[in-house]
């Protein structure tokens, strides 16, 4: 059953409130912003389907809701997934109850689908540095390849963080980098000297990059990674180069720009970084996210439990001989 709402501008005027309200009030991230509206996107469009006439999220009822919860079940995404976009949908009826345009909250009681907890993939190092050398150095893309490879992996930028990057924001001889994270916030974070390399390599080719780019007036920033047409890459445009190099590297098993983050904090952390160090390098609010990010293989563990602990070898302590 559709709803009622307080709204005489519709759709438009609802989403367009709410886009704003993450922009201004929350600072989301342009990439945080264009996810939110895709979910609503497809939100939208099962409405449509479901009631058999175009039906605005803002009309939809507890039932459309869960209608579309089990939908999305049905589209075999996985439960991750969908608890994201039902989290979209309930921060969109969330802001429109809270700003008194609905008079309820419909989706308040939906329940999120159970999820398996599971870390994000991490190379192990080996693989890590085959991966770095998969790119052809021959080519301007797998320079460039190179160059984002090197940051993901050495860094732990956020894919949103990594295609945000301008010129600006390299301070290449200090080898550090200014990154602006979630709710806009900014840190300052070293790079690797073979990041470092890698980007002065690749900024001596990019004018390649521009030759078919269209003169565009007023641009206010000079992305630091471009696609072949001169433009900034997208998020999309960096998974499917890492796609790319899982495929030609024949790896059995499934990674993202995300567990290339991951990879970097697990790495660190099993080099004998602490976890302050890596919580500042990943931008993380909260601590107990960084432990979650970086699991330590308990191999590696026993490893150093074994070489560090005075009694896991059963040797005796040794003590200092009196002079």
């Amino acid at each position: 059953m559709a709803r009622k709402t307080k709204d005489p501008g519709g759709i438009n005027k609802s989403l367009g409130k709410f886009k704003t309200h993450l922009r201004d009030e929350r600072g989301a991230s342009e990439h945080t912003v264009r996810a939110y509206m895709s979910d609503l996107n497809d939100f939208e469009k099962f409405l449509t389907r479901w009631s058999g006439s175009p039906m605005p999220p803002d009309k939809a009822d507890a039932a459309a809701i869960r209608s579309y919860l089990a939908d999305l079940y049905r589209r075999d995404l996985q439960a991750t997934t969908a608890n994201r976009r039902l989290s979209s949908v309930r921060n969109f009826f969330r802001f429109l109850r809270r700003e008194g345009i609905l008079d309820n909250d419909p989706a308040a009681d939906i329940p999120s689908l159970k999820t398996p907890h599971q870390l994000p993939t991490h190379l192990p190092v080996d693989d890590a540095v085959r991966l770095m050398e998969l790119p052809d150095m021959k080519s301007e893309e797998g320079i460039r390849d190179r160059a984002i490879l090197e940051i993901l992996y050495g860094s732990g930028l956020r894919v949103g963080e990594l295609v945000a990057l301008d010129d600006s924001d390299l301070f290449i001889s200090e080898r550090l980098i200014k990154v602006q994270g979630k709710g806009k916030k900014e840190r300052v974070i070293p790079i690797s000297k073979k990041a470092a390399k890698a980007i002065e390599v690749y900024r001596t080719v990019r004018p390649g990059f521009l030759r078919n780019k269209s003169n565009k007036s007023g641009e206010k920033a000079s992305p630091l990674f471009r696609n072949s047409r001169g433009g900034r890459l997208t998020t999309d445009r960096i998974r499917n180069i890492l796609r790319h190099y899982e495929k030609i590297g024949n790896f059995q098993y499934h990674f993202t720009p995300h567990s290339l983050r991951h990879t970097a904090a697990t790495h660190l952390l099993e080099g004998g970084a602490n976890l302050r160090s890596i919580q500042e390098l990943l931008g993380h609010s909260s601590l107990s996210t960084t432990q979650r990010y970086t699991q330590v293989d308990f191999t590696h563990m026993q490893a150093v439990y074994d070489e560090s602990h005075p009694r896991a070898r059963g040797n005796k302590r040794r003590t200092l001989k009196n002079k």
